[in-house]
């Protein structure tokens, strides 16, 4: 019998072509169906040099189905690469040519020797969701693009975190770890967001080490530049938000660049010294409304659900209800990222379970006693679980259909101090 699944938290691996969209001057080249990139246009920010409206596009129908679309594909780069001022063209591959066998890497390889770079990632909608996109956007960029240097940049680290747009506090969040890894000295580099692009692109096998801050998504990308480039990875499961997470991660990045151990202490101590100030003036108001939120649950992707449970628990004290990751983690870094729920604060353990289906999430949300109004901090779905159980309830994980992010963040110190303003923004309504 079939299987329906209730409010999805992703979309498909086609949807890659927001990474694409991420990296300035980048364009998606869509060999699929015309609906395909409309259908996956639908996170906000989308617009950008190029719009999904009007990505390059095959537009194969029945006709190509039956006879190959090679051939519209060969004149649609052609094309694009006359009338396009791009810096890197990624063609994507969705469903139809894949079952039909379109050979999309020989047709790519003509393009060796153009003006501009040409790449190709599989990224059909039955190989994956758009996270397992992402990760084959960026092993395209390694295999096809990048060569092995022999040169590195003291210093220069490679940060890699979430998929853009699938997590709109993306651009912020890269932004706010690139300002942390400033502090201890060491130079960030990026490819994602504002002024990175291509030049940021082809600095990538000169880091002296790459930073992966994600629970699973991006760490077979780190692996293969690790293999293929000899640059070794570190790999930071939890977002850093607060106190103290932030001071674990400065911790653990400074430890493995290097940095002076008195340094990193210096760094920390002012940091908090300057949160914690912020927070020691609404300590009426946490303490005033604690009693309506004894418990929360978390609905998001492995990142956000990490990164904010533990941000509650360690920098707030509240108490975790389950938590729920909704994107289809595999199962290989399942088990890893549990262990990781059970690292928190006054020997605190919470139950995660890896659910795709909202309607299972609702329900558990409903029968559960948060002794209380419950905390849920979730994507727009959960607004009606939230209504039906009274819940002070923040929009943060996809879909975000509430609010407009453009360079917000929940990084860091700021970024903690911000997402205590959005939930007691929230939780003083009941004063109203």
């Amino acid at each position: 019998m079939a299987k329906i699944l209730d409010k999805q938290r992703y979309k498909c691996a086609m949807s890659a072509m927001q990474t694409v969209q991420a990296i300035s001057r980048a364009i998606p080249v869509l060999h699929s169906g015309p609906g395909c990139a409309q259908k996956l246009s639908s996170s906000s920010g989308n617009s950008g040099y190029f719009s999904p409206n009007i990505y390059p596009c095959t537009s194969i129908n029945e006709k190509d189905v039956v006879f190959g679309g090679v051939n519209k594909l060969r004149s649609t780069i052609k094309n694009s690469l006359k009338v396009i001022d791009a810096d890197l063209f990624v063609v994507l591959t969705g469903c139809i040519p894949e079952i039909v066998g379109d050979n999309t890497e020989e047709v790519v390889e003509e393009f060796r020797d153009a003006n501009k770079p040409v790449i190709y990632a599989s990224t059909a909608g039955f190989k994956g969701n758009n996270y397992k996109g992402h990760e084959q956007v960026v092993d395209a960029i390694i295999e096809q693009f990048l060569e092995k240097s022999e040169e590195r940049i003291k210093g220069l680290v490679n940060i890699w975190a979430d998929v853009p747009y699938q997590d709109e506090f993306w651009h912020g969040n890269l932004r706010e770890l690139e300002r942390l890894i400033s502090e201890l000295g060491l130079i960030p580099n990026t490819i994602f967001g504002y002024d990175r692009g291509i030049e940021n692109v082809k600095k990538i096998p000169q880091a002296e080490f790459n930073l992966l801050v994600s629970p699973w998504v991006g760490l077979e990308n780190v692996k293969k530049m690790e293999e293929k480039f000899d640059i070794p990875y570190l790999h930071y499961k939890t977002l850093p938000i607060g106190a103290y997470e932030t001071s674990e991660f400065l911790r653990e990045v400074g430890k493995y660049a290097g940095v002076e151990e008195e340094k990193i202490e210096n760094i920390i101590k002012e940091k908090e010294k300057y949160y914690y100030y912020y927070v020691e003036r609404y300590a009426d108001l946490f303490l005033e409304t604690r009693v309506m939120s004894k418990q929360f649950s978390v609905v998001g992707d492995a990142q956000y659900t990490l990164g904010i449970t533990k941000f509650l628990v360690n920098d707030l004290g509240l108490f975790p209800a389950k938590q729920f990751i909704v994107d289809d983690t595999p199962k290989a870094y399942r088990e890893a990222i549990t262990k990781e729920f059970e690292t928190l604060n006054y020997d605190i353990k919470a139950e995660v379970v890896f659910e795709t289906d909202g309607y299972k999430i609702h329900k558990e949300i409903k029968e559960h006693d948060y002794h209380g109004y419950p905390l849920i901090i979730g994507g727009y779905w959960e607004k009606s679980v939230a209504a039906e159980t009274n819940a002070h309830f923040l929009n943060v994980s996809w879909p975000v259909n509430e609010r407009l992010v453009m360079n917000g963040y929940y990084v860091g110190y700021d970024g903690g101090l911000k997402l205590i303003e959005d939930i007691y923004s929230v939780a003083k309504t009941r004063f109203n």
